[in-house]
């Protein structure tokens, strides 16, 4: 069974950057066939993709996003990290990191619990 979870301060001023760390357990980032990646859920709206890093390293953002944001990896620690820059208030959400199945789009298979971020000075 592999494991997700999320962990950083759940509180973030405005302008600042929000720096999340997913850890992994169970299976190791570097595998072929599978991504990790980050997914968010604004208060009252959907989830929205930000962006994946791949098991050789490789990077994807949301169009919407990629000028903010940066995801990077630790593979001797088998985790995974997102850095969001600029933070506004919008960006308040409930952060999670998934594994997506390479082979099948929108497929993740296993979830973080999500982790409260709030954007407040």
């Amino acid at each position: 069974q592999v494991q997700l979870q999320e962990s950083g301060p759940g509180l973030v001023k405005p302008s600042q950057t929000l720096s999340l760390t997913c850890t992994v357990s169970g299976g190791s980032i570097t595998t072929s066939d599978y991504g990790w990646s980050w997914i968010r859920q604004p208060p009252g709206k959907g989830l929205e993709w930000m962006g994946v890093i791949t098991y050789d390293g490789s990077t994807y953002y949301s169009p919407s996003l990629k000028s903010r944001t940066s995801i990077s990896r630790d593979t001797s620690k088998n985790q995974f990290s997102l850095q969001l820059n600029s933070v506004t208030p919008e960006d308040t959400a409930v952060y999670y990191c998934a594994r997506a199945v390479h082979s099948i789009p929108n497929r993740y298979d296993y979830w973080g619990q999500g982790t409260q971020v709030t954007v407040f000075s």
